[in-house]
């Protein structure tokens, strides 16, 4: 970034020079990249047609829609409809693995100390992988999660060849880890890119980026459940101090949707079509702060090599079939297992 904005009109009046902040992310995408978008929340087919019908009208670069409701509420041929359209644009598809543990009978998990959106029991478990094998058999690459089990399974699922190497497990804001060592815990139990929270400093941003390069996903504007935070201006300077990152473009003050079906689908619609224009205040704001440079080329996807925890089979001397990013060695993170 050439110029913060509004400094030359302080310096001016005599006012201090700013704080410089951290020191800038020397990590990048394997495409030499800096930063990639992702559309959250595009909840089925129609909301999909309306945002990359918005995307174009707005000139707003898309590389990732991902979904929330979960795999379960979308039908096979909605699924493929989604698969097949974001196919012909070159977007990677994200799906959300359910059932979640605020959507079952345990009452305790959504209290304040319970156990929130990680699946609870064997059976929740089995019902992610379930969804992860149906999402991968219909096409499927990129997977929602929100717990370290279901993680750790799908992961040794992948290594083993039981789903395709080229999956990727994305880790999803309700569980986004605060600081460097959890960060390197979801990175070795097989995340390939990971939610941090979007109230975190640049200090923090660049805490984390000491110990890893695996990507960031974060939130320029937040929902309302996840803070509500805008920090559209700070959007050069969270590229400059957590690169590699997808910038997530959200949406505030807008009604909660998950699950979504047809009683809510216009709402999911215009939602949609509001996030994509909150993209382009968002691309607009790096414009002007010459910072538009770095992003990774359309239709790129390939992900920062990672560092993983090795599994059971691995140790046991079960050939190693990585994931889609090039998984490390086992002994790499066997200190910290």
């Amino acid at each position: 970034m050439s110029e913060y904005p509004g400094e030359r009109a302080l310096a001016a009046l005599g006012f201090p020079e700013r704080d410089r902040g951290p020191a800038g992310s020397a990590h990048r995408f394997p495409d030499g990249g800096t930063w990639r978008t992702e559309l959250p929340s595009c909840e089925g087919p129609a909301v999909l047609e309306a945002v990359l019908a918005e995307s174009e009208r707005l000139e707003v670069p898309l590389h990732r829609i991902s979904q929330g409701s979960g795999v379960w509420m979308l039908t096979d041929a909605e699924i493929g409809e989604m698969v097949a359209a974001c196919a012909e644009r070159g977007v990677e598809l994200c799906l959300f693995l359910g059932p979640r543990g605020t959507w079952e009978p345990g009452g305790g998990a959504r209290t304040y100390a319970g156990s929130g959106p990680r699946a609870r029991g064997r059976d929740q478990l089995a019902q992610c992988v379930a969804e992860a094998e149906r999402a991968v058999a219909l096409g499927v690459r990129s997977l929602l999660v929100a717990d370290e089990g279901v993680l750790w399974t799908l992961h040794r699922m992948r290594t083993a060849g039981a789903l395709p190497r080229d999956v990727t497990f994305k880790v999803s804001a309700l569980v986004g880890p605060v600081n460097p060592a959890s960060f390197a815990v979801w990175e070795g139990l097989g995340a390939d890119s990971v939610n941090v929270p979007s109230d975190l400093t640049l200090h923090q941003y660049a805490e984390i980026r000491a110990v890893s390069g695996t990507a960031l996903d974060l939130y320029v504007e937040a929902p309302d459940d996840l803070g509500g935070h805008v920090r559209m201006y700070e959007a050069a300077e969270l590229v400059r101090c957590a690169a590699p990152l997808y910038l997530k473009f959200g949406l505030r003050n807008a009604a909660p949707i998950y699950p979504v079906g047809a009683h809510l689908r216009a709402l999911a619609v215009e939602s949609g079509r509001e996030r994509v224009r909150r993209g382009r205040l968002v691309l607009d704001m790096l414009a002007r702060l010459d910072a538009a440079d770095g992003m990774s080329p359309l239709g790129s996807r390939v992900l920062p090599p990672p560092r993983r925890f090795p599994a059971p089979e691995a140790a046991a001397g079960t050939p190693d079939a990585a994931g889609a990013a090039p998984a490390a060695t086992a002994g790499d993170l066997a200190s910290t297992s």
